[in-house]
């Protein structure tokens, strides 16, 4: 099952790993963004951020081939 905080992202099959990253820096609240204590988990939520969408491509693409 797809993350739900990816879903709520809104973006495409064909969104690129730098898009998804964008999307998921301009989900985060400002204050979260400027804690410099909570690096380690904002790059932990980006890299699940590419993971689901990594995980979506590949089920789209076994469903289609």
């Amino acid at each position: 099952m797809t993350d739900p905080t990816y879903l709520s992202l809104g973006l495409p099959l064909t969104a690129s790993p730098l898009a998804v990253v964008r999307a998921a820096i301009r989900a985060l609240h400002p204050n979260t963004r400027a804690v410099c204590g909570l690096r380690t988990a904002r790059k932990h939520f980006y890299r699940q951020m590419l993971c689901a969408h990594a995980a979506r491509k590949a089920a789209d693409d076994t469903s289609i081939g």
